[in-house]
């Protein structure tokens, strides 16, 4: 008699790895869309408070976990580094890049933490594997931003700085977020945090002057529908999978989100958006993901955003 619990928690990790995988890779496109019609500020600001509110009554009436003050401080200051810097840079440059080039450069993140957790006090020095994970993956990135009259064409470098701050500003926070006194419910601390950013996003959206922007009768149906998605399966639903993968395998191997999920939003931002694909972005793509794969894979147990705060419960994307 085969084994049915077995079997049945071995198709939940599949579903599981499939929706992060496929949906966070996927977010990047669905961002290109809700931008179109809906200013970009605005869009990630109502994204998160919305997704936010729902994770936090969620968690509220599950676990009767109440949060207190130093909570929401450190909830206010990931928000500011991940979501602000993070998720508003990335939809920001959007503008000026493809979602495909924008995840491409996301990938550059955990080079970027390392080179962060090194500069924190009590900072881990890189290895020589690790120095050559970075070399690797800032050649990659400069083969991605290299100017169009070198070497055909090249990354917008407003665009493209734009993404690499918003690389910083989440390995800045994910360091934080492994020490920082976060709510105990893993789902509570991120809902928390979805609320601080997206407050803080939506007031940027202000400020920017995206409200006499508003316009509800001229947000396509496109726009509308990429933001729904964003809000149930890019937030909601892949954060509750990717929740249930740190419980059920390694930290390790959930993480390997990161090295496919720009892989994903390349392919479809060529395959649905007719986003170029050319020989340049594919020699950038093998060199950053075989970084990421390097880097991920020389810091498990020390560097790892998953501690305390599951800081990659919450994507750039």
């Amino acid at each position: 008699m085969p084994d049915v619990k077995a079997t049945a928690t071995r198709w939940r990790l599949l579903l599981a790895f499939a929706i992060v995988y496929v949906v966070w890779g996927s977010t990047y496109l669905g961002i290109r869309y809700a931008i179109e019609t809906i200013p970009p500020l605005l869009m990630a600001g109502t994204r998160f408070l919305t997704a936010g509110s729902i994770l936090l009554i969620w968690s509220l009436l599950r676990n009767k976990v109440r949060p207190t003050w130093k909570h929401w401080r450190s909830a206010l200051v990931m928000g500011t580094l991940m979501l602000l810097c993070g998720n508003g840079f990335v939809t920001l440059a959007e503008q000026r890049i493809p979602s495909g080039l924008a995840a491409l450069l996301v990938a550059s993140e955990p080079l970027m933490l390392v080179l962060v957790a090194w500069a924190a006090p009590r900072g881990l020095r890189p290895t020589g594997r690790d120095f050559a994970g970075i070399f690797l993956g800032f050649a990659g990135v400069a083969v991605l931003v290299w100017p169009s009259n070198v070497s055909g064409p090249g990354a917008d470098l407003i665009g493209a700085a734009l993404v690499l701050s918003a690389a910083l500003g989440w390995a800045v926070g994910s360091i934080y977020g492994i020490d920082a006194p976060t709510a105990p419910a893993p789902i509570l601390a991120n809902g928390m945090t979805m609320l601080c950013g997206g407050t803080l996003l939506f007031l940027s959206g202000v400020f920017r002057g995206e409200l006499p922007q508003v316009q509800p009768e001229k947000f396509s149906v496109v726009s509308m529908a990429a933001w729904g998605y964003l809000v149930v399966f890019g937030s909601i639903l892949a954060f509750s999978a990717y929740t249930y993968l740190l419980t059920a395998t390694t930290p390790a191997k959930a993480s390997t989100y990161a090295f496919v999920n720009p892989v994903v939003a390349v392919m479809l931002g060529w395959a649905i958006a007719g986003e170029p694909l050319s020989v340049r972005a594919f020699c950038a793509m093998a060199a950053i993901v075989a970084a990421v794969v390097i880097l991920t894979a020389g810091h498990r147990k020390k560097v790892e955003p998953e501690s305390g705060f599951t800081a990659e419960a919450l994507t750039v994307e």
